[in-house]
């Protein structure tokens, strides 16, 4: 594992890691895709702590508990509608990883989990946003002083592979 970096194809909400990250919407609200098998899998205590915690403006990111998840903590990061690349996109992804990252290393945890933020229903093209989800990894993993491991959660090997081809390891 290159500087705490790696990508396996798993499903996230199984992970014993101290996060794992919810691709989620700015009302925090339980959606479709990994928010939804995120929420289904912390149960209902999950919902209600976003409740208190909405809205969370595109490009940021707010924490709770894990409740049932294996993981301890859930961060709901908000990325940014695909509206064809020229409406601060690329900007606005790379906050939500770093806003997510922020979170991880001031609430002292030492691993976090991420889906592909934004590649779902929101339609940002996979290839640029595995790009700026490992750059913005590698950055941040520089300077970290709690965070030692970032871990890329692969829904199938399409996204596996856009992970390793943007620098991600085993």
């Amino acid at each position: 594992m290159r500087n705490g970096l790696r990508a396996v194809e798993s499903d996230i909400t199984t992970l014993r890691v101290d996060a794992i990250v919810n691709a989620a919407n700015e009302m925090l609200l339980p959606g479709g895709g990994v928010c939804g098998a995120i929420h289904r899998a912390a149960g209902p205590e999950l919902a209600r702590a976003c409740a208190g915690l909405a809205p969370c403006p595109t490009g940021d990111a707010r924490i709770t508990k894990g409740f049932r998840l294996a993981a301890r903590f859930v961060i709901h990061a908000v990325g940014p509608v695909w509206q064809g690349g020229g409406a601060g996109e690329p900007e606005l992804l790379a906050s939500a990883y770093r806003s997510a990252l922020g979170l991880a290393e001031a609430n002292r945890l030492r691993s976090v989990a991420f889906p592909a933020i934004s590649t779902g229903i929101y339609g940002y093209p996979l290839a640029p946003a595995t790009g700026i989800a490992v750059a913005e990894a590698e950055k941040f993993l520089t300077t970290a002083r709690q965070v030692q491991e970032v871990i890329f959660a692969c829904f199938g090997p399409e996204v596996l592979a856009c992970y390793r081809a943007a620098g991600a390891t085993a």
